[in-house]
């Protein structure tokens, strides 16, 4: 779900909302079980995920995928409290990254947040508020490099579907003024 104003990214560093949505469309087109969402392209002024869950309240039980280092800094998100009462979080430490969900930094925002500690997900989630630990295999691939690859006319192979990275080239996104 792409974000129309991201309100941690300056939006200079940024293709426009629209592009944004057609990349993350072209990305999931051969997942079936993937859908691309405009809910916060739609809306006006910055996109605070707590706004989004209030809009996706009615789809059922949600889950929010964050990185583990998203989940440390969960507390200055708006709303965090709100955040984790309409959706179940689920935390996904990055490879090569230590998570330790026993460590202070992680107990206070459990704390924080009202919410009992981590289960680690498996075949068998019991249901309830808390946070899912899910470890999976992951690329060192971050949004920003890719942006600077693409700036700097690199390769983008291996890192987005072909589809994606043709049409960067051919929307020029991401290119200095020239």
């Amino acid at each position: 779900m792409p974000a129309a104003q991201p309100p941690h990214k300056p939006a200079t560093e940024l293709a426009p909302a629209a592009d944004r949505y057609r990349m993350t469309a072209l990305a999931i087109r051969e997942h079936p079980r993937f859908e691309v969402s405009d809910v916060e392209v739609k809306r006006s002024g910055p996109s605070y995920t707590v706004d989004t869950l209030v809009a996706l309240q009615d789809r059922g039980r949600l889950h929010l995928v964050i990185g583990s280092e998203t989940f440390l800094d969960l507390l200055n998100w708006k709303d965090p409290r709100g955040v984790a009462a309409l959706a179940r979080l689920v935390v996904v430490p990055r490879n090569g990254l230590d998570f330790d969900p026993e460590l202070p930094a992680a107990l206070k925002v459990l704390g924080e947040l009202g919410l009992p500690g981590f289960v680690r997900a498996s075949a068998e989630v019991p249901d309830g508020p808390a946070p899912l630990l899910l470890y999976a295999a992951s690329l060192p691939i971050s949004g920003s490099d890719l942006r600077r690859r693409a700036r700097e006319k690199r390769s983008l192979a291996f890192r987005m579907p072909e589809s994606v990275a043709s049409y960067i080239r051919d929307h020029h996104l991401y290119s200095p003024e020239e």
